[in-house]
């Protein structure tokens, strides 16, 4: 039988397995089984619109007419983006777009070439 952890949040030793989740009953804090096995893997990656993961220096493409807020451009679909870098934040990508200039895109709007 696996072992039960502590609560990451009151450090209580009397956290229960509830289906998917640990409970703590002193504190009421919830948190899902596989966060503790999958913690460092999970948080880190990041993955495109068909769930491939990305990395840093990747080259994308844009898979929607993105419209740039501030401006009357639009970024067309399949627009290469080259050379990536990967931030946290709501925008998870850094780049710079030829012809456009340094933009902040979400995963979610792009694939991997």
């Amino acid at each position: 039988m696996a072992e039960i952890p502590n609560c990451p949040e009151c450090n209580s030793a009397y956290t229960y397995e509830d289906g998917v989740l640990f409970i703590c009953p002193e504190c009421s804090h919830e948190w899902p089984k596989e966060s503790e096995a999958n913690n460092s893997d999970d948080n880190e990656q990041i993955k495109d619109s068909n769930g491939n993961v990305l990395n840093d220096g990747d080259t994308v493409t844009i898979i929607k007419d993105l419209k740039v807020k501030g401006s009357s451009s639009v970024l067309k679909i399949g627009t290469k983006v080259k050379n990536i870098r990967l931030v946290d934040g709501d925008h998870n990508i850094d780049c710079k777009i030829d012809g456009f200039g340094a933009m902040k895109l979400k995963s979610k709007f792009v694939k991997k070439v």
